[in-house]
């Protein structure tokens, strides 16, 4: 066999690969995966670097702009077309929000993408942005009561694993990846983090 035979042959056989790896959606591992590890400031970093899979995922950080502006797809790219976030999070008045984005996700008539929708569509305040901030920084912000919506850490628990909005995250609608794992994994893991101590990665 020749050299260009073997090579179309090689991305024959590999294209079905690539496809399913593209189409597996991400997982998360459960607390219990992270019980060995004996220092428990350690495993309480650990823990909130698994949960950084989903905060520092598109469908997180999309809602969470550092501008008033949202951000749009998996790529990230400003919201299109431009809006800005108002008063209220909500849009600007006569563009709010709900101008476009409806209380569920409607699929375009194609078929190929969709509008997100969610009974509580806004962007999150401006002091909770973590767009362009490492996950340290974002930890840091999330433990701030002055900067996470006046949120304990027990309500933080209750958020991440009962909101609706962020529940939103794992139902994203057609052309848009799911954040890892479900929320269910993700409640676990916060719980699991504020149990070992809150601890924050440097």
């Amino acid at each position: 066999m020749n050299a260009r035979l073997l090579a179309v042959a090689v991305t024959v056989l590999a294209l079905p690969v690539a496809i399913l790896a593209k189409g597996a959606p991400a997982t998360l591992k459960p607390p219990s995966a992270f019980a060995a590890i004996a220092d428990k400031d350690a495993r309480s970093v650990a823990l909130f670097r698994e949960m950084g899979k989903v905060i520092q995922s598109p469908r997180c950080i999309n809602c969470h702009p550092r501008t008033d502006r949202p951000l749009q797809g998996d790529d990230m790219h400003p919201h299109n077309p431009p809006v800005t976030r108002g008063p209220y999070n909500f849009g600007a008045s006569g563009m709010e929000c709900t101008t476009c984005h409806g209380r569920q996700n409607v699929t375009f008539a194609n078929g190929e993408r969709s509008i997100p929708g969610n009974r509580k569509w806004s962007l999150a305040p401006i002091s909770m942005a973590w767009e362009g901030k490492s996950l340290g920084e974002i930890c840091t912000q999330i433990k701030d009561p002055a900067r996470n919506g006046h949120k304990t850490l027990a309500q933080l628990i209750e958020h991440n694993t009962s909101d609706v909005l962020v529940g939103w995250g794992w139902n994203p609608g057609k052309g848009r990846t799911p954040a890892p794992g479900t929320q269910a994994g993700f409640g676990a893991l916060t719980k699991a983090w504020v149990e070992s101590g809150a601890k924050c990665p440097a």
